[in-house]
């Protein structure tokens, strides 16, 4: 007769092992082997409670208050220049110190202008470029910034130096940022600028007359009026954050971005922030 050959499978102890049995003659021959592995089929899977998926984590996570006490306050903080925006929200029977608004700014103002990166409208290709002071830690820095024929802002550039090496990371920077090569630059007379523009854009057209640079040096009155109350800031980067997030707010209000559209303008940054709080 052919092998009878008899295998179980199973977790116990007692069926770790197989039985094989086979007859032969009148001879009964039996042995015990180990069993043959037996892997986790796709039929054999439960489809009825599937893994489910983390949800992402909030950058809001962890926080005290919600995202709708946080970001009013940062786009206040960014937008007027108050003395004590904690008021605004103690007017609405919200008790927040002063040094929690500052540092929900810090955390928050780049996370914002980051979410609404790809919602922003392509640059134009003449800028005005021109420097403004600022005070840090006590010192006067030079802030290099830069708006297109829109009234876009483009770029901010904080230095403790007017020099040829600064002109050169603000126009690098910028250009590498909005993928631009502008066909048109205007500055002042600055000695540095035409070797900085000969080298990153000779073929831009540079304009240095008189009064062709008003547009820019207007604009910087719009930092100046949000700068004035603070008195000053104490690191670089507080003041980097700052100036940031104050052109992301200027570039916002002016509808330079998909947000906020379908309002009238003076509701365009409340509903642009609720979007972006949905997105961070």
């Amino acid at each position: 007769m052919k092998p009878c050959i008899v295998q179980t499978y199973g977790y116990d102890e007692a069926s770790e092992l197989a039985l094989i049995s086979y007859t032969k003659g009148t001879s009964r021959h039996c042995c015990l082997v180990a069993p043959a592995s037996v892997g986790e089929t796709g039929a054999m899977r439960s489809h009825r409670y599937p893994h489910p998926c983390p949800a992402p984590r909030s950058a809001f996570a962890g926080y005290r208050f919600p995202p709708e006490v946080i970001a009013p306050a940062v786009r206040w903080y960014l937008r007027f220049g108050l003395s004590y925006r904690e008021e605004l929200l103690a007017e609405r029977g919200i008790e927040v110190d002063h040094v929690s608004i500052y540092r929900w700014v810090q955390r928050f103002a780049p996370e914002f202008a980051e979410a609404a990166r790809a919602r922003q409208h392509v640059m134009g290709d003449r800028w005005h470029v021109d420097e403004t002071y600022v005070k840090v830690g006590g010192i006067w820095h030079y802030l290099f910034r830069a708006i297109d024929q829109f009234g876009k802002v483009i770029d901010v550039y904080l230095s403790s130096r007017r020099n040829r090496e600064a002109a050169r990371s603000f126009f690098a920077r910028a250009i590498d940022r909005t993928r631009i090569s502008p066909t048109e630059v205007t500055t002042d007379l600055y000695r540095v600028y035409p070797r900085v523009l000969d080298e990153l854009l000779p073929a831009a057209f540079h304009d240095t007359e008189a009064h062709a640079n008003n547009p820019i040096e207007t604009d910087h009155g719009r930092l100046k009026a949000r700068l004035r109350p603070m008195r000053g800031m104490k690191t670089h980067r507080t003041a980097r954050v700052i100036v940031a997030g104050h052109t992301f707010i200027q570039n916002v209000r002016r509808g330079f971005y998909d947000l906020g559209t379908d309002v009238p303008a003076a509701s365009r940054l409340p509903d642009a922030f609720a979007e972006l709080v949905l997105a961070i």
